[in-house]
């Protein structure tokens, strides 16, 4: 007899709902486009001695592929600027636009798109952090581990985002 969780059996004799399974597959890894510029270089080619300042900034972009069924594509967009801290002087940018072609099926809708933009993104970051990595250290710098990144808190935050940005639209001008 099949019980219901809790390790009674269901009441009526009724059957538990089973979930909708999801299927889930990462099809392709690419990188779109990749930039290092060393700035130090153009300069007097001296690194600096103290600690630089990194600035990362992370963006979306996620659409479903034309003329194939349950077919996404979801593009993580990396710019990371190390400036001087002493000076305010740039000593290199990088900047990494690295895709992924996923097959999902079974995901509700209403949940597609925060999937999109939050599972997928985590499932290939350490690949993106990996080639930021290898890019700073062949680019003549300490090699750049990224921490990890919360897209669930940045998702959340752009909606707050769209949703002031709204608010503020909606408002009755004085």
């Amino acid at each position: 007899m099949a019980e219901n969780g809790n390790g009674a059996a269901p009441k009526n004799g009724a059957q538990p709902s089973e979930a909708p399974q999801v299927k889930f597959q990462v099809l392709a890894q690419f990188v779109r486009d990749l930039s290092f510029e060393n700035a130090v270089v153009r300069g007097d080619g001296k690194l600096p001695t103290t600690q630089p300042d990194i600035q990362v900034q992370v963006s979306l972009d996620a659409k479903k592929k034309e003329g194939a069924e349950n077919h996404y594509e979801v593009i993580s967009k990396y710019r990371v600027e190390s400036k001087n801290k002493e000076t305010g002087a740039t000593l290199y940018l990088a900047e990494l636009e690295y895709g992924a072609i996923f097959m999902i099926d079974g995901v509700p809708q209403d949940q597609m798109h925060p999937f999109l933009l939050i599972e997928c993104p985590r499932i290939v970051f350490p690949f993106a952090r990996r080639i930021i990595s290898d890019m700073t250290r062949d680019g003549g710098f300490p090699p750049l581990n990224l921490d990890m990144i919360d897209f669930m808190a940045m998702y959340r935050q752009q909606l707050a985002m769209r949703q002031q940005q709204a608010e503020k639209g909606a408002a009755p001008a004085s």
